[in-house]
């Protein structure tokens, strides 16, 4: 897929915009094709933009004005990465997690349980490894741990047997030897819904995603400056978890690890909720957009003390 070729609608576009309000130095850690920075760029900030995807950033560089946004490649909990969004010293940050709709509209990237796929699901495609690679090498316990913890299957370790027996038999290769197996575990009403579900069980787990979230989200508040906000849009469970409890330990007034038997932060909260609840996405960009309708949006807002 060439750059020309990448669209992106950008989710809960008002609400980003909203929270962004105005300030002038931006970073979109998840740029895709660049929809989100360009509304930024409109609104007239300086935008720093990342992606893990090869073909995003293309995308982006190929989008945006390159005398207003810088397009890095690289994940956004990427030391080096991160040093140059602490450079930046943003005012905005967001992140826009979960995969783009031309990825998942992308044979050759492997997301997808469309028939006979191969089973790739990185994001970007250098890295390691791939979706077949954990199913023929994860053990049954750790199989049984990514379906139970990214997917909240009850079956899973029925679903871990059933993987390890059948790849003694033939390696999984394709989409289609992972909708047997959840088909010989979920029975004939097994639908697009049960496997949306677990194949995105196993693209967080190839792509670490809920643990780049959780490593990046307290390196990118350090690096707002006073007063900005990071603002996360979230698709799954797991990930509006790690966000909120987040956002919730920061906003109280003491943020010491739990147990430490001495408070060393001094009782100073460091920051506030931009609101109480998220942001979810109308109707009429539901219709417009099916992809979003699990969307949350949270923001935290920097205070002068973190």
């Amino acid at each position: 897929m060439t750059a020309v070729q990448v669209r992106h609608v950008p989710v809960l576009a008002e609400a980003v915009a909203r929270l962004a309000g105005g300030r002038h130095r931006a970073v979109d850690c998840t740029v895709g094709a660049g929809g989100h920075a360009a509304l930024l760029l409109e609104a007239g900030a300086q935008v720093l933009a990342v992606d893990t995807d090869p073909a995003a950033v293309a995308a982006a560089r190929e989008r945006l004005d390159p005398a207003r946004a810088t397009v890095h490649h690289g994940r956004f909990a990427d030391p080096a990465i991160l040093h140059a969004i602490r450079g930046f010293r943003p005012e905005f940050i967001l992140l826009d997690l979960g995969v783009s709709s031309y990825q998942l509209d992308s044979d050759a990237r492997g997301f997808s349980f469309r028939p006979g796929i191969a089973l790739d699901m990185r994001m970007d495609p250098a890295a390691a490894p791939t979706a077949a690679r954990v199913l023929n090498g994860y053990p049954e316990g750790e199989l049984a741990r990514l379906f139970r913890e990214h997917a909240d299957e009850p079956r899973a370790r029925r679903l871990a047997r059933v993987i390890v027996r059948r790849r003694q038999a033939r390696r999984f290769a394709t989409s289609s030897d992972l909708v047997n197996a959840i088909r010989e575990v979920l029975g004939p009403r097994a639908g697009p819904a049960d496997f949306a579900r677990l194949f995105q069980a196993v693209r967080i787990e190839v792509n670490d995603e809920l643990g780049q979230l959780e490593r990046a989200l307290p390196a990118l508040l350090e690096a707002l400056v006073p007063g900005g906000l990071l603002a996360v849009i979230s698709y799954h469970s797991g990930e509006d978890r790690i966000v909120k409890q987040a956002f919730a330990g920061w906003a109280r007034s003491c943020v010491c690890p739990p147990g430490q038997p001495v408070c060393t932060c001094r009782g100073r909260a460091l920051g506030a909720l931009a609101s109480r609840r998220p942001a979810t996405p109308a109707p009429g960009e539901v219709t417009a957009n099916p992809r979003a309708r699990s969307a949350r949006l949270r923001g935290f807002v920097k205070g002068d003390a973190s």
